[in-house]
């Protein structure tokens, strides 16, 4: 029974978290920051960041962690969603409300209770599908996600296996509201989470090669994020626990997925150059003005694929 409830749960947060950040992408244009284009510097500067960022966790004191994460929380829904609420205090009305909702439920029912946790999830898949489409629509190549996330399957490999970074930061967040992932959980017995940073490498990936490669590209990132990113992790964890007696206290989905996503970028660059964000047509687009309606550039001939309209 708890694999196969792992198995949906994970399946469930993996696709959606996926399929919202692509609803995004068809329909909310975000503000493009003057900062050129990605490349290999900003890739090492992102390693440094997801590096420093659990040393920062782990040296906040215990009752700070919690306010740290919501204030974080809180950030990431003002700046994502300000291109969908631009009325500034009907957002943080809703973003209030919001971060209200899982602390509440947090005090009334518990850390392992479904309501929790329903809550939390929605929060943090909120946060992944507009932080995914600000680095996306900013500027973000499949080439720059995918050498990322081979990078963040050695960081994780490393970091769960040989210094337990990974496991020291969810044991820090253990009884604390705002865990920093998805997922539910049903008293001591069933529980499937699935982390924050997991949930953002999977969208990431799966609106990148969208966006580069249009359906071919999401056929690619679903399967992927559903074999490697969903499955493999559970039935590995599942079959080691099988064969060992034991189970083991974590296997980071990254050293599954992060090569698998590698994979699939060098497959979708044999048909050609990724298409850029001023290569998709878009239609009914909400959000920057100028693009309600207006004609977008052509790609050059050759360029990627070919140029679809997005409904």
């Amino acid at each position: 029974m708890s694999v196969f409830f792992q198995l949906a749960v994970t399946v469930v947060l993996a696709v959606g978290v996926c399929a919202g950040a692509i609803a995004y992408f068809r329909a909310v244009r975000t503000p493009r920051p003057p900062v050129g284009v990605f490349n290999g510097s900003d890739i090492f500067m992102m390693m440094g960041f997801v590096l420093a960022l659990p040393y920062i966790y782990l040296a906040l004191p215990g009752a700070v962690l919690p306010v740290v994460l919501a204030l974080v929380f809180a950030g990431g829904l003002s700046v994502g969603y300000q291109p969908l609420i631009g009325n500034g205090r009907l957002r943080w009305a809703l973003i209030a409300v919001l971060i209200a909702s899982v602390l509440g439920c947090h005090l009334a029912f518990g850390e392992t209770a479904p309501p929790y946790w329903v809550a939390n999830s929605a929060v943090v898949a909120l946060i992944v599908v507009s932080a995914t489409n600000l680095n996306v629509q900013g500027g973000m190549r499949l080439k720059n996600v995918a050498w990322f996330l081979l990078a963040l399957a050695a960081y994780d490999a490393f970091f769960a296996w040989v210094v337990p970074l990974t496991q020291q930061l969810s044991d820090a967040v253990q009884g604390y509201p705002y865990a920093p992932a998805a997922g539910l959980r049903i008293g001591e017995e069933l529980g499937a989470v699935v982390g924050m940073g997991d949930l953002l490498a999977y969208a990431l990936f799966t609106t990148t090669a969208y966006k580069a490669y249009g359906k071919r590209g999401l056929r690619t990132g679903t399967v992927l994020v559903t074999l490697f990113g969903a499955v493999a992790p559970v039935a590995t964890l599942h079959v080691l626990a099988a064969a060992t007696d034991q189970a083991p206290t974590l296997i980071p989905a990254q050293v599954f997925f992060g090569p698998a996503a590698f994979l699939g970028y060098r497959y979708l660059r044999r048909s050609g150059p990724e298409r850029r964000m001023a290569d998709v047509v878009f239609r009914g687009t909400r959000g920057v003005r100028g693009v309600r309606g207006g004609a977008v550039p052509q790609p050059p001939a050759g360029r990627g694929a070919s140029v679809e309209p997005v409904a």
